[in-house]
C-alpha cells in the first residue's frame, strides 16, 4: 500500500464544499461592494478632474473584478475561521485513516486527502462514494449496508472485510486486501446529522494477526501431541485445559471436555491430592515440586505417573493456578531403577497408613500422602522441610510415650509396644502409633533411626466405649431384673396379707388406718420395682400398631397440665404421614411423659419443650453416620429443651438405675432407666444430645410396622391365638362372682409366703386350694388327686422344674388343663421357650387377692 502524504489545507485533495459554496458567497458580495463604492465615488466625485475620477474607477473596477473572477476560479479562499477550525482541517486532512462525510442522503461532504489517495481520486471530479467503491463485493456492500443501518438507528459501528482487489487501481496494491471500515454519527445543531466514515487499510495488520495465529496453532498441536501429559487448574482445583496426550492416557473425550468440567481431584486416585494439597507456595510466588503418585482414568483403573507440579500463591498467601506436567517411564532396562522407585513411591503413598521416618531427636525426615492427610491442618510439607518433630501431632499428655518408643528404636529393640494418642486439637480423634526401629541405616539416610506407622482409631475407640457401655448396662439390667424379682415375691406377701388383714377389719378399727398404708407403701414399692423391671427389659409389655400423631396429640393435654405453673410452653412438630410403630401405648406414654417432666425440670427458669415427629427412610439413616442403628426405615421421635444441659462427664451414666442429679427427695433416679428399658424392649434407640446451658434432646427411633394383610377364605375359622392373657386390664371393674364354686387349684410356688398368702386368699373365696413348692411337687400332687384339679396356678421360676417344664409335663397327660403363669418377669422372657399352641394365663407379681381372684375365675370360664 502507498503511503498517503501530509497535505496542507491548499491541498488539492482536500474538498469541501460546504465551505467553498459559503467562501464564494461571501467573495462575490465583496467584490459587489466594491463595485458599488466605485459608482458611488465617481457620482459623488464628479467635481474632480475625469484623470483622476477615471484613475480611481478603473482600481476599484480592476479591484472587485480580480475578486469575483478569482472567487469563481477558486484562486483565493477567503477563511473567516478561527485557527482552532484550521487545525481541525489539518488533522482531518493528515489523518492515516481514509475520511468520507456524506449527508443522511449519501451526498458527499467532505473527503480527506487519505481518503483521495486510498481510492485513487486524483481531482474532485473523481471522488466516489462508498456505495460505488464497494458494490463490487457482496460481503463489503452488506457491511455498508448495516453501518448504515446502524447510523440511521443512532448506532455507530465498525465492519472489517476482505476484498479481491484494493480500491485503488495502483499496481503496487494488487492482491486481495483487508478492510475496517467504521461509521459514526457527526452532530450538527444547524442542520441534519452527518455520516462520517473512516476506512483503513489493514492488511498488514491481518496477515501479522493470521501469522500469530498459525504460530500459535503449531504451539498448541505441539502441546496437545508433545510425549508428555499437560494440565493446567483454576483456583479451586478445576482443570481449564488438558492436552491430547493426556486425555489419551486417561480415556477422556476432549470432544466432551470442557474447561471445569473436571477437577483434579477427579483425575488423582488414592491419596494423592494429598501430595497435590501439600504444594503450598509462600504468598506472591510460586513452588514447584515433583509427586510420585497415581493418576485414575475414566474406567476407574489407576496410573502410574510422575508429576512436575508448579503452583503459584496470590499476595494474600491463597492458592492459585498451577500448571502440572505429567511423565510416564517408559519401559526398558535402562529405565528398571527408576521404575523400580517410582513403584515403591507409588506404593509408599497409597498404603492405608501413615507413614513416617524420624531421626534420634524425633525430627520427622519423611513421610507419605495419608501422613499428610491425617494430620492436616497440624504439620505440612513445609513444616517437615524445617524439622518439625512428630510429638507436634501428639496430645500433650501423650509425648513422653513417643520419647520412650524413640529410645527403644536408638537401642535397636525389636517389639516396641504401640500407644494411642489424641488429636491435639480435637479431642474427640484417637490416633495408635506403631514405632519401629531401623536396624539397617544405609548411606542415603543414615540419620534415620525409626519408622512410624499411625492410623486412625477413633471409631474403634467410640465401638469399646459403646460395647463397655451396653455390657455395663446389661449387667447392671440384670441385676435389676434379678432383684426385682425377689422384691416382686416380697411384695407379693405383703399385698396379700395386708389384703387378708383388710378384710377382717373394719374402717373404725385403730389398725385399719395402718394397713391401708402398709398396701399403699407396698404399691409404691411396686411401681418402683416395675420401673426396674423396664431397665432391665423384662417387664411385661402389650404391644399394639400406633400412630404416634394421635398418641402424642392425647398425650399433648397431660402434658399441659405436668408443666402448668411454670414458665414453659410446649410445642409439637408433627410429621407428615407418619408410619406406624408397634409398641406398649401405655409404656411409650411413660416414656414420652418422663422425658417431658425431665425437661420441665431442668428449665427453673422457663423454656420451650419440643416434641419432633418424623419418618426416618434408610437413606437418611445412613446419613446420621451412626453404626449402631440397622440402615431400614425407623421413626424418630424427639424431645428437647432449652434447660441447663448434661455435663458430658456424665453422660454416659444417665441411663443407670438410681443414678440421678436432682436433690435429696426429688427423684428417684429411675426415670431414664426406665425410658431406656421401654425403648430397648421396643426394639428401639435412644440418642441423648446435650450442650451444657443451651439444652438438651433425646431421640428416639423406633422400627416402622409393617402391617400384613392375610387373606381370609370365606367360611374358613381364624387362626387361634398362641395363648390366652387372663389379666389384661387390673383396673376394671369386678366380675359380679368370683367365688370358688367347688372348684379346685393346685398352687406351685417356692417362695412360702406367696403360697401361704394366695392359699388362704383363694380358700377365702371358696376354692379348694391344694400346694406344692417345685414343678416336681406338683406333679406327685396331681398323680395322688389323679389328675382331679380344674386349673394350675405356678409361678415361673422355681428350683427342680421351673414353671413352663411343667405346663409341657402336664400336656403330656392333661393337654386340656388350665394353667396361670404367675411371675415377677416380662411373659415374653418365658413365652417363646413354649410350644405354639399352648394356652395359658399370666399374672404379673405383685398381685392383690382381689387380682388373684380375678385371674382364676376369667381362666375357669375361659373355653377350651
Amino acid at each position: 500500500m502507498t503511503k498517503v502524504s501530509q497535505a496542507s489545507d491548499n491541498d488539492f485533495p482536500l474538498v469541501d464544499r460546504r465551505a467553498r459554496s459559503g467562501t464564494l458567497l461571501r467573495i462575490l458580495l465583496l467584490a459587489l461592494v466594491l463595485v458599488a463604492a466605485a459608482v458611488a465615488f465617481v457620482y459623488f466625485k464628479n467635481s474632480l478632474e475625469n484623470e483622476v475620477v477615471l484613475g480611481i474607477l478603473g482600481v476599484l473596477a480592476m479591484l472587485g473584478i480580480f475578486f469575483l473572477v478569482s472567487s469563481v476560479i477558486g484562486f483565493i479562499e477567503v477563511m473567516p475561521q478561527s485557527q482552532s477550525d484550521g487545525m481541525a482541517r489539518r488533522f482531518l486532512s493528515s489523518n492515516p485513516d481514509g475520511t468520507l462525510i456524506t449527508d443522511p442522503k449519501g451526498r458527499l461532504v467532505y473527503a480527506n486527502a487519505t481518503y483521495c489517495q486510498m481510492t485513487g481520486a486524483t481531482k474532485a471530479t473523481d471522488i466516489q462514494s462508498l456505495e460505488t467503491l464497494l458494490s463490487r463485493d457482496r460481503e463489503s456492500t452488506e457491511a455498508l449496508y448495516r453501518l448504515i443501518s446502524g447510523l440511521r438507528d443512532g448506532k455507530d459501528g465498525y465492519e472489517e472485510f476482505r476484498l479481491l482487489k484494493p480500491l485503488s487501481e495502483d499496481i503496487s496494491q494488487s492482491g486481495p486486501h483487508w478492510y475496517r471500515l467504521k461509521a459514526r454519527l457527526l452532530k450538527d445543531p444547524s442542520s441534519n446529522d452527518l455520516h462520517v466514515f473512516q476506512i483503513a487499510d489493514i492488511t498488514t495488520e491481518r496477515e501479522d494477526q493470521e501469522r500469530f495465529f498459525r504460530e500459535l496453532q503449531n504451539a498448541i498441536d505441539y502441546l496437545d501431541h508433545a510425549p508428555a501429559g499437560f494440565f493446567s487448574a483454576g483456583k479451586k482445583g478445576e482443570i481449564v485445559y488438558l492436552n491430547a496426550t493426556l486425555s489419551q492416557w486417561l480415556g477422556i473425550d476432549l470432544a466432551q471436555f470442557s474447561p471445569g468440567s473436571l477437577t483434579v481431584s477427579d483425575i488423582v486416585a488414592g491419596e494423592g491430592m494429598a501430595l497435590i494439597e501439600s504444594v503450598k507456595p509462600q504468598a506472591g510466588a510460586n513452588r514447584t515440586e515433583m509427586l510420585d503418585l497415581d493418576m485414575r482414568r475414566v474406567n476407574g483403573q489407576s496410573m502410574p505417573a510422575r508429576l512436575v507440579h508448579q503452583v503459584t500463591a496470590t499476595r494474600d498467601g491463597a492458592p492459585g493456578e498451577s500448571r502440572t506436567i505429567v511423565l510416564m517411564r517408559a519401559k526398558g532396562k535402562e529405565n528398571a531403577e527408576s521404575a523400580s522407585a517410582m513403584r515403591f513411591t507409588r506404593f509408599f503413598n497409597n498404603t492405608p497408613m501413615a507413614i513416617a521416618s524420624l531421626d534420634g531427636d524425633g525430627k520427622i525426615l519423611r513421610t507419605n500422602a495419608p501422613f499428610l492427610k491425617l494430620f492436616s491442618g497440624v504439620v505440612g510439607r513445609d513444616d517437615i522441610d524445617n524439622g518439625v518433630v512428630l510429638d507436634a501431632v501428639l496430645h500433650d499428655n501423650d509425648k513422653p510415650k513417643l520419647l520412650h518408643a524413640i529410645d527403644a528404636a536408638k537401642d535397636r529393640q525389636g517389639d516396641i509396644p504401640p500407644f494411642d494418642s489424641r488429636h491435639p486439637a480435637d479431642e474427640t480423634r484417637h490416633f495408635r502409633f506403631y514405632v519401629h526401629a531401623v536396624i539397617d541405616q544405609d548411606d542415603e539416610a543414615p540419620e534415620e533411626v525409626a519408622i512410624v506407622y499411625a492410623i486412625e482409631v477413633t471409631e474403634q475407640k467410640a465401638l469399646e466405649t459403646q460395647m463397655a457401655q451396653t455390657q455395663k448396662m446389661n449387667a447392671v439390667g440384670t441385676l435389676a431384673g434379678g432383684i426385682a424379682h425377689d422384691f416382686n415375691n416380697v411384695l407379693t406377701a405383703i399385698l396379700l396379707s395386708s389384703d387378708h388383714l383388710l378384710l377382717q377389719a373394719r374402717p373404725a378399727d385403730a389398725s385399719f388406718a395402718d394397713l391401708m398404708e402398709i398396701k399403699r407403701n407396698a404399691n409404691r414399692a411396686a411401681v418402683l420395682v416395675r420401673q426396674l423391671l423396664a431397665f432391665s427389659r423384662k417387664q411385661t409389655m402389650r404391644p399394639a400398631v400406633l400412630n404416634l400423631t394421635d398418641v402424642i396429640g392425647d398425650l399433648r393435654m397431660l402434658v399441659d397440665r405436668l408443666i402448668s405453673g411454670t414458665n414453659v410452653k410446649l410445642e409439637v412438630d408433627y410429621g407428615r404421614d407418619l408410619w406406624p410403630v408397634k409398641t406398649d401405648l401405655s409404656q411409650f406414654e411413660q416414656v414420652l411423659i418422663n422425658l417431658c417432666v425431665n425437661a420441665r425440670d431442668a428449665m427453673p427458669e422457663g423454656g420451650k419443650i419440643k416434641i419432633i415427629t418424623r419418618n426416618m427412610s434408610d437413606k437418611d439413616i445412613i446419613a446420621l453416620g451412626r453404626s449402631d442403628i440397622p440402615v431400614e426405615d425407623l421413626v424418630m421421635i424427639e424431645v428437647t429443651d432449652t434447660g441447663t444441659g448434661i455435663p458430658p462427664e456424665i453422660m454416659d451414666k444417665i441411663f443407670e438405675p438410681f443414678f440421678t442429679t436432682k436433690d435429696v427427695g426429688k427423684g428417684t433416679g429411675l426415670g431414664l432407666s426406665m425410658v431406656y428399658g421401654i425403648v430397648k424392649q421396643s426394639g428401639g434407640y435412644i440418642y441423648p444430645d446435650s450442650e451444657v446451658g443451651k439444652g438438651t434432646a433425646f431421640r428416639i427411633f423406633l422400627p416402622r410396622h409393617i402391617v400384613e394383610v392375610v387373606p381370609v377364605v370365606e367360611g374358613e375359622a381364624l387362626p387361634e391365638a398362641a395363648h390366652v392373657a387372663v389379666v389384661k386390664d387390673l383396673t376394671k371393674e369386678e366380675p359380679v362372682d368370683l367365688t370358688g364354686k367347688s372348684a379346685v387349684v393346685l398352687l406351685v410356688e417356692d417362695e412360702e409366703a406367696v403360697r401361704r398368702g394366695g392359699k388362704r386368699m383363694l380358700e377365702t373365696r371358696g376354692y379348694t386350694v391344694y400346694e406344692a413348692g417345685s414343678g416336681t411337687e406338683a406333679l406327685d400332687v396331681l398323680e395322688e388327686l389323679e389328675g382331679k384339679v380344674d386349673i394350675v396356678v405356678s409361678d415361673v421360676v422355681m428350683p427342680e422344674m421351673d414353671g413352663p417344664s411343667l405346663l409341657r409335663e402336664l400336656r403330656k397327660t392333661y393337654p386340656d388343663m388350665k394353667f396361670i403363669f404367675v411371675s415377677g418377669y416380662a411373659e415374653d422372657a418365658f413365652a417363646k421357650n413354649l410350644p405354639a399352641d399352648a394356652k395359658f394365663g399370666f399374672l404379673p407379681k405383685p398381685f392383690s387377692l382381689k387380682q388373684l381372684a380375678v385371674a382364676v375365675r376369667e381362666m375357669l370360664d375361659s373355653e377350651n
